[in-house]
């Protein structure tokens, strides 16, 4: 008679249920949050770039009296939203030869902190085809994710390249 009240007595199964599935779905959600919050910044940092190279390729970068500090400036204040500027880092340089297909085969240089190794600012003259790459270290709140997002624990950014 014990054995039958006790197999009919519900109490706690809502906590024990919520326990079991509390953690993966509080997982799941800050994975959403995180996802999301590395995309979003890779379009602020595309969006900025973008901004930023126009202002050499129109020419307004070379002509003020500082043009790295000129694209500086224009790429940080886009950038302010989501980002510490910094920690943003770029390079601007002349592609050899003069083409479009000379760009594709530049690689990033990193250090063993994962940091970009400029080339240098250089924003060439008219007609010249320049790489405009920025890239910031994006921290990740859980490392797990970063992990999964970068394949490797040690090395969180977002690169782009215009």
């Amino acid at each position: 008679m014990f054995s039958r009240q006790y197999k009919k007595k519900q109490d706690g199964v809502v906590a024990i249920e919520f326990a079991m599935l509390g953690i993966p779905f509080t997982m799941l959600l800050m994975g959403i949050v995180e996802t999301t919050m590395f995309f979003a910044a890779g379009t602020v940092l595309e969006g900025a770039s973008q901004d930023a190279a126009r202002l050499i390729r129109t020419g307004a970068a070379q002509t003020s009296a500082d043009p790295e500090q000129t694209f500086q400036d224009e790429l940080c204040a886009e950038v302010d939203i989501m980002m510490d500027c910094n920690m943003l880092q770029y390079e601007v340089f002349r592609v050899e030869p003069n083409t479009f297909a000379g760009a594709v085969n530049i690689q990033p240089q990193f250090d063993a902190n994962g940091f970009l190794i400029p080339q240098g600012f250089a924003t060439g003259d008219s007609n010249d085809v320049v790489l405009v790459r920025t890239v910031y270290r994006y921290q990740f709140l859980t490392p797990f994710i970063g992990q999964l997002m970068t394949g490797d624990p040690d090395v969180d950014f977002v690169n782009h390249m215009t």
